[in-house]
C-alpha cells in the first residue's frame, strides 16, 4: 500500500491545537513509564529484602524471574482483545491489574516465598497486555510520518520509569522502608487511570475531543485499521518480514532484563557500591537510553522523510543498535571499577536503544491492522529470556562467582540478532 505523501503528513491542525492524538500518545507513553516502575523497583527493594529474609542468589533469580511467568502467557491475547475490541479498556485493565498486585506485593512477602512469588506472577500478568494494547491503539490514533516518533517515545517510557525506579527507589528503602517502594508505585497507577478513562478511546472516530481537522489528517495518513474481526495466521507465520520482527525483539530483551533486573546487584557484588549509590550509578544507562530512543524516532522519520526506503531505514538502525549494543559487553568483564563498568554498560544500553526505531516500531509497518498481535507474538518470545536468562544469571552467578559469562552470552545473541534481522526484515506493508 503506498504511504501518504509528505503534504498529508505534514497538514497537522492549528499551531494553536493540541492534538488529542498526541495526548493519547503520552498517556501510553506515561503508562509504559508506570508499568517500569513497578516491575524494576524490585531490582533495588530484592537487597533489603533478601538480607531480611535469607534469600540466596538463587531465590533471588527466581523471584525477579517470576514476574515473567505471568507476562508470558497474556500476550497474544492481549493483542487479539485490543485489535479484535479495541485497546482502551484492554489497557486499562492492564494497568488495574498491575497496580493492584504492586500495592499487595509487601504483604504477600510477610505471607511466604510462594505467595511473593504469585504476586509476581499477577503483576506479570498485568504487564503482559500493555505493549499489544499500546501498539493497537497507536496504529488507530497515529499517522505514518509521526510512528516512530510515536512509538519511540511509548519504548523510552521503559527507560524513564526505569530512572524513575532507580533513583526514588533507594531513597525511599532507606528513609520508610522497603515497602513503601510497592505502596507508592501502585497508587500512581490510580491516578493515570482516571486519566486515561477521561481522555482516551479506541480511535479518533470515537472520541469527542477530536477536532474534524485532525480526524481527516489521521483518516488519510495511517491506512486501513479497521478492528480486525478475523486474524490471517498462516499469512502472519510464513512471512518472514514477521519472524525477523520476532528474532529481533526477543535478542534484544535477552541483553535488556539482564541488565535491568542484575545491574544493581552487580554493582553491588563486583565493586561493593553501597545501597545509597546503587541508584545514581544504575540510572545513568536509562538517561542515555530515554535520550536515544527519542533521538532515534525523530531521526528515523526524518531520514525517511528525506526519501529514504523505510526497509533500509529499519535494517540501518537496528544493525547499528546490536552492534554497538554487543562491543562494550566484550570488555565489560575487563572493568576494574564501577565508573568503568557503568561507562560500559551505558554504551551497550544506548546502543540498544537506537532499536526504537526499527524493530519497535516494525508491527505498524508490516502490518498496521494486526498490530496489536504481532506485538503480543513478538513480545510473547521475547518474554523467554526474562524467565530463562534472568532466572539462569543468579544460577550462573552462584556457580562461576562472576557475570563474566552471562555478558558474553549477550553479546553473542546481539550479532545473531543483528544478521537475521539484516537478512529478513522489511518496512513495507505484508498484511
Amino acid at each position: 500500500m503506498a504511504e501518504p505523501s509528505i503534504p498529508i503528513a505534514e497538514a497537522i491542525a492549528p499551531a494553536w491545537a493540541w492534538p488529542r492524538r498526541y495526548t493519547i500518545v503520552v498517556l501510553f507513553a506515561l503508562a509504559t513509564a508506570l508499568c517500569y516502575v513497578d516491575r524494576v523497583n524490585i531490582s533495588i527493594a530484592i537487597i533489603p529484602l533478601a538480607r531480611a529474609r535469607g534469600y540466596d542468589s538463587g531465590k533471588q533469580g527466581l523471584i525477579l524471574s517470576s514476574f515473567f511467568w505471568g507476562y508470558l502467557w497474556l500476550q497474544m491475547l492481549g493483542g487479539w482483545m485490543a485489535d479484535r475490541f479495541g485497546g482502551k479498556r484492554i489497557l486499562a485493565a492492564g494497568v488495574a491489574t498491575w497496580s493492584i498486585a504492586t500495592l499487595l506485593t509487601p504483604p504477600a512477602a510477610s505471607i511466604s516465598f510462594g505467595v511473593l512469588l504469585a504476586m509476581r506472577v499477577l503483576l506479570g500478568a498485568g504487564e503482559a497486555v500493555h505493549f499489544p494494547a499500546v501498539h493497537s491503539i497507536a496504529a488507530r490514533w497515529t499517522i505514518a510520518a509521526e510512528r516512530a516518533r510515536a512509538i519511540s517515545l511509548h519504548f523510552s517510557g521503559v527507560a524513564f520509569g526505569t530512572v524513575v525506579a532507580l533513583l526514588i527507589s533507594p531513597a525511599l528503602v532507606i528513609g520508610f522502608g522497603w515497602p513503601s517502594v510497592f505502596y507508592i508505585s501502585g497508587a500512581t497507577g490510580i491516578v493515570w487511570l482516571a486519566a486515561w478513562y477521561i481522555k482516551a478511546a479506541d480511535g479518533p472516530e470515537k472520541c469527542p475531543g477530536v477536532a474534524p481537522d485532525e480526524l481527516a489528517l489521521i483518516d488519510a495518513g495511517r491506512g486501513e485499521v479497521s478492528l480486525a474481526d478475523r486474524i490471517p495466521w498462516s499469512t502472519i507465520l510464513r512471512e518472514k518480514a514477521v519472524w525477523a520482527i520476532i528474532i529481533a525483539h526477543t535478542c534484544n530483551n535477552f541483553g535488556f532484563y539482564i541488565v535491568l533486573l542484575w545491574l544493581p546487584t552487580y554493582l553491588s557484588k563486583t565493586f561493593g557500591v553501597p545501597m545509597a549509590r546503587l541508584g545514581f550509578f544504575s540510572v545513568i544507562p536509562w538517561i542515555v537510553a530515554f535520550c536515544m530512543q527519542n533521538l532515534s524516532g525523530w531521526m528515523a522519520d526524518g531520514i525517511h522523510r528525506r526519501g529514504v526506503g523505510l526497509t533500509t531505514v529499519r535494517k540501518l538502525f537496528q544493525t547499528t543498535a546490536f552492534m554497538v549494543g554487543a562491543i562494550p559487553l566484550l570488555a565489560l568483564p575487563s572493568a576494574r571499577t564501577p565508573e568503568m563498568a557503568i561507562a560500559l554498560v551505558t554504551l551497550s544500553i544506548g546502543g540498544t536503544a537506537i532499536g526504537s526505531g526499527a524493530f519497535a516500531v516494525n508491527h505498524l509497518d508490516v502490518a498496521p491492522r494486526y498490530a496489536g498481535i504481532l506485538m503480543g507474538m513478538s513480545n510473547t518470545a521475547a518474554t523467554l529470556p526474562g524467565i530463562v536468562g534472568v532466572a539462569a544469571t543468579g544460577f550462573i552467578v552462584e556457580a562461576t562467582k562472576s557475570f563474566s559469562a552471562a555478558f558474553f552470552l549477550t553479546a553473542a545473541i546481539y550479532t545473531i540478532g543483528a544478521i537475521c534481522y539484516l537478512a529478513m526484515a522489511s518496512g513495507e506493508r505484508k498484511i
